[in-house]
């Protein structure tokens, strides 16, 4: 998977976040990248200690740390910043508004490390910082496909061009469920282990039907018929039916489809005339809540044979 980063330049244009970042310092370092959520307050760094420093992380210094360097001599100062700043630090980051002390400034810029400073306390920003990155550096692909909420629950619709997507979807959105992507879902990996998909901006709330062409979905259905992103839980898959196929029966064992590292249940429903696939659909989504709540028929139901068996006497014939 490619490591996804951003320039530190998109800090300082970030408005949705409200992080109010300004450049004090090192210009010529806006184009390093960061690729971490996480940040670091150099503490020890500042003593010449850099044993522990990651210098991949952004850097934020609080009233502590910059009130340490004032107090500090000069020529020290100067020396464990230098120092410092002979790492690859991505950049620095100062809160409450406190005006960096010049010997940062000018290794910083020497450096080509990018000093920034934001009006927010250190608790706060750093709370706001993390959401921005971890939303950002996410793992992030595409699939081709239709997602909708069915109940509550993301089911991505998969299989080949013009086996029926589309139309189960638009049957779906019809009884009531919501549409969230059609032919191109973009998705993103939640931490630890969950999965978001949504819509491109262009093609959102539409949806390709053969013979029709493209619809709006908000337009002819209303804004309940639609959502903007939702959490993907299960994926079915559409094949096409073949007799040769040996096609699941029972439903004891789940199988999985694994998208960004994270394994969903996976259910492959063949198609044929005469199947009610909105139906299947609408089934597969009430029998996954209700796996949710620790009630698994398949298996309940092969322990019930399996006790019947154990307690019938021998030679008992079955009716």
């Amino acid at each position: 998977m490619t490591t996804i980063s951003l320039a530190i330049e998109e800090l300082i244009k970030e408005t949705e976040y409200g992080l109010e970042l300004r450049l004090i310092a090192g210009k010529q370092g806006l184009a390093n990248r960061i690729s971490s959520s996480r940040i670091q307050k150099p503490g020890l760094a500042l003593t010449g200690y850099i044993e522990h420093l990651h210098p991949d992380r952004l850097q934020v210094l609080g009233n502590t740390e910059i009130s340490y360097l004032r107090q500090l001599p000069e020529h020290l100062a100067i020396t464990y910043i230098g120092k410092l700043c002979s790492q690859p630090i991505c950049c620095f980051i100062v809160t409450k508004g406190l005006d960096p002390p010049g010997f940062l400034k000018m290794e910083a810029e020497k450096a080509g490390i990018p000093l920034l400073v934001t009006a927010h306390q250190s608790s706060t920003f750093i709370s706001l910082i993390t959401k921005f990155l971890e939303e950002r550096l996410l793992p992030t692909t595409h699939i081709h496909g239709v997602l909708v909420d069915v109940l509550g629950v993301g089911v991505l619709l998969l299989g080949k061009s013009g086996i029926g997507k589309s139309e189960c979807a638009l049957d779906l959105v019809i009884r009531g469920h919501r549409l969230v992507a059609d032919d191109i879902i973009f998705v993103k990996k939640k931490m630890p282990a969950s999965l978001v998909g949504q819509a491109g901006g262009e093609i959102q709330h539409h949806m390709e039907i053969r013979g029709l062409g493209i619809i709006n979905v908000k337009d002819l259905y209303g804004v309940s018929s639609i959502r903007e992103k939702k959490l993907i839980d299960m994926v079915i898959e559409l094949v096409e039916w073949d007799p040769a196929q040996e096609y699941e029966r029972l439903g004891i064992d789940d199988q999985v489809y694994t998208i960004l590292g994270v394994d969903l249940v996976h259910l492959k429903v063949p198609v044929r005339p005469g199947r009610n696939l909105t139906s299947i659909i609408e089934v597969a989504a009430r029998n996954f809540l209700l796996k949710g709540m620790g009630y698994h028929s398949a298996r309940e139901f092969q322990e019930k044979l399996l006790a019947r068996m154990e307690v019938r006497p021998l030679g008992d014939e079955v009716e």
